[in-house]
């Protein structure tokens, strides 16, 4: 299981992993598509890590098509995001603080379904995610797309 541990400047103690997660909105744009992670049972965007060779646009496609089994199109970055105080650690003890861009994206080809990497998914609103365990600063993420504004937000 992944575990997220926080303190003060924690992420010293692991390696930088730029990451990738998509925000996709039901046709309402009222709604957001969520993922139930099978390894530690939080709610969560399609999202991951960016692969050697690989464009960050690349990434993002590659993450919701293997998480949703959608294809998706980016259409902005809404933010960077990086967060010194916390550490993230995967079963096999690799400690990384994550650097992660955000875009906002539509689909162009499928239904969403579930993976080996997601155990539920659903379309939720703001009020809906209050409720709901996210994994890491995803709830900023979405919170931010939601603003709309033009130039990337940068936290």
């Amino acid at each position: 299981m992944t575990k997220i541990t926080h303190g003060k400047r924690i992420g010293k103690k692991g390696r930088i992993r730029l990451g990738c997660s998509a925000v996709v909105f039901d046709e309402s744009r009222e709604k957001v598509l969520l993922t139930k992670r099978t390894d530690n049972g939080l709610w969560c965007l399609p999202s991951g890590g960016v692969e050697p060779g690989e464009s960050v646009e690349e990434t993002v496609i590659r993450e919701a098509r293997e998480e949703t089994g959608l294809t998706i199109r980016v259409l902005r970055l809404v933010g960077v995001y990086s967060d010194p105080d916390s550490l993230v650690v995967y079963n096999d003890d690799t400690a990384v603080q994550i650097v992660a861009l955000n875009f906002e994206a539509e689909i162009t080809v499928g239904e969403p379904g579930l993976s080996d990497e997601t155990s539920d998914w659903g379309y939720f609103s703001l009020g809906e995610i209050d409720k709901l365990d996210m994994l890491l600063n995803h709830k900023i993420r979405i919170q931010d797309t939601f603003a709309g504004q033009v130039s990337a937000f940068i936290k």
